[in-house]
C-alpha cells in the first residue's frame, strides 16, 4: 500500500511540474510561434547540452552571472526535450508551421508517453531518484546527451542500445525529478 501511495504522490507531483512547464511552453508559443520547428533534432540536442552544462557550471562554481538559476534551466530542459520528441515525430519544419493548439496537443501526447515510462521505471526502481543528488541528475542528463550525440553521429543507428527517443524521454524525466525536488525543498 505504501508503494502505491508513493507512486500516486509522484504522479501528482509530476503532473504539477509538467503543467508549469507546459504553461511556459504555451506562453512562448504565443510570443514566438513555432519558430523552434526549424531546429533539427541535433540542434535541440545541442540546446539541451547548453542548458545542462550551465546547470553543472552553476553547481560547481556557485556563481551565477546571467540571472536565471538552476531551477529555471531544468524547466527549459523539460520543454526542449518535448520539442525534440515532437521533432523526431514530425521532422524539422518551417517557421510557424504548427499552430498553438496542435503544438499543445503534441506536447501532451509526448509527456503522457514519457510519464508512462517513468511510472513503470519508478515502480521497478522504488523511487530511487528521491535519494539522488540534483548534481547526479544533471550528470545523468549530460550522459544521455552525449549518448544522443554519438547516435546522431552514427546516423541514428545503434547496434544494441536504445534509440534517441528513449534518451530524450529519460532526460525529460530526470529534469522533472529535479523540479519535484525543488518543489519539496529537498534539492541538494
Amino acid at each position: 500500500m505504501a508503494v502505491e501511495q508513493d507512486l500516486n504522490k509522484t504522479s501528482e507531483q509530476y503532473d504539477a511540474v509538467v503543467a508549469r512547464c507546459k504553461e511556459i511552453f504555451n506562453k512562448k508559443m504565443l510570443d514566438y510561434g513555432s519558430s523552434w520547428r526549424i531546429f533539427r533534432t541535433s540542434s535541440l540536442t545541442d540546446q539541451l547540452f547548453i542548458k545542462a552544462q550551465r546547470i553543472r557550471t552553476l553547481q560547481e562554481t556557485g556563481m551565477n552571472k546571467v540571472g536565471d538559476g538552476i531551477e529555471s534551466e531544468f524547466y527549459s530542459i523539460v520543454n526542449y526535450a518535448v520539442m525534440a520528441l515532437i521533432q523526431l515525430q514530425l521532422g524539422a519544419g518551417e517557421d510557424n508551421d504548427l499552430n498553438a493548439e496542435n503544438a499543445s496537443a503534441l506536447y501532451s501526447k509526448h509527456v503522457a508517453l514519457t510519464k508512462e515510462l517513468m511510472m513503470n521505471k519508478n515502480h521497478d526502481y522504488g523511487e530511487a531518484w528521491r535519494d539522488m543528488r540534483i548534481s547526479s541528475l544533471t550528470d545523468l542528463i549530460l550522459v544521455k546527451l552525449l549518448r544522443i550525440k554519438q547516435i546522431e553521429d552514427n546516423d541514428g543507428q545503434t547496434i544494441m542500445s536504445e534509440g534517441v527517443d528513449a534518451n530524450y524521454h529519460d532526460i525529460l524525466n530526470y529534469a522533472v525529478f529535479a523540479l519535484i525536488r525543488f518543489d519539496e525543498g529537498t534539492a541538494s
